[in-house]
């Protein structure tokens, strides 16, 4: 396991920066950001994507995330910002909110592999957004080398070992408890193998959820690593990109923005 993984107030500021260098200027094509604009993250875990907009000075900028622990270290990573009153975290299921209010933004950045029955989830999600609000989903594909999130594991090897989560789930499972994988490690990673969410997966998710694509990029490496690592941004090539089940193989993370047709 990467020490950024355990230390969450760096990973809350990984978020941030991120988001403020490269999600940020991926939606300036398509909307104007203002201090009127609404931003609600779910899923935000910490919520560090949402700094850069309190930063720019939004007035509703909000988080939801089903973990109450995760919510309540945000609030204390948040507890001095000089635009806090216009944040609000929330410990919460969404299927479970009332009368969902409608947001201009919504971000789900590396939350969506995570989620079961991620129809049901993305059908959920329109009842957040406004007429003409825009939706943004980034998430590793999960034929990507890491796509299974080894890199949590605390094995030396393992947490390194590119593709060896798409092997039979039963073998896989067997070997992250030979190499004394924690049962709750364990019922992550199995979590993740379950949703396996694919670029094809989420197209058609988005097709019967009545979603239009605005804009879409796949990552040969993640804006993330940059963050991360250092390692520069890179886009898939295009000829890459347009083959199919492939593509999944080399691409470390896919951007979408989309907008819900009423």
């Amino acid at each position: 396991m990467q020490e950024r993984h355990s230390n969450r107030k760096r990973y809350f500021d990984e978020q941030g920066l991120t988001t403020a260098k490269f999600v940020i200027p991926y939606l300036l094509d398509l909307i104007t950001i203002t201090p009127e604009t609404s931003v609600l993250e779910i899923g935000c875990g910490e919520a560090g994507n949402l700094k850069p907009f309190l930063d720019m000075g939004c007035k509703r900028v909000v988080g939801i995330d089903i973990s109450e622990g995760k919510i309540n270290n945000g609030k204390k990573f948040f507890s001095d910002h000089p635009n806090i009153a216009n944040l609000e975290l929330i410990a919460e299921n969404i299927y479970d909110t009332v009368s969902p209010e409608e947001f201009d933004i919504i971000i789900s950045r590396d939350v969506i592999e995570h989620i079961p029955n991620q129809e049901l989830f993305m059908a959920r999600c329109r009842d957040f957004l406004k007429p003409n609000g825009i939706y943004f989903i980034g998430f590793p594909p999960w034929y990507n080398p890491f796509g299974g999130h080894q890199q949590m594991l605390k094995h030396k090897i393992f947490s390194k070992l590119p593709y060896f989560h798409i092997i039979p789930r039963p073998l896989y499972t067997s070997i992250l408890k030979l190499i004394g994988t924690s049962e709750n490690s364990i019922k992550a990673a199995l979590e993740i193998y379950d949703t396996r969410i694919t670029i094809e997966k989420l197209n058609s998710i988005l097709k019967k959820n009545n979603y239009t694509v605005l804009k879409k990029t796949d990552w040969l490496f993640n804006p993330n690593y940059e963050t991360k690592f250092g390692i520069k941004p890179r886009k898939q090539l295009a000829i890459v990109s347009a083959i199919p089940f492939f593509r999944n193989f080399l691409t470390t993370a896919s951007y979408y923005v989309v907008r819900a047709n009423k």
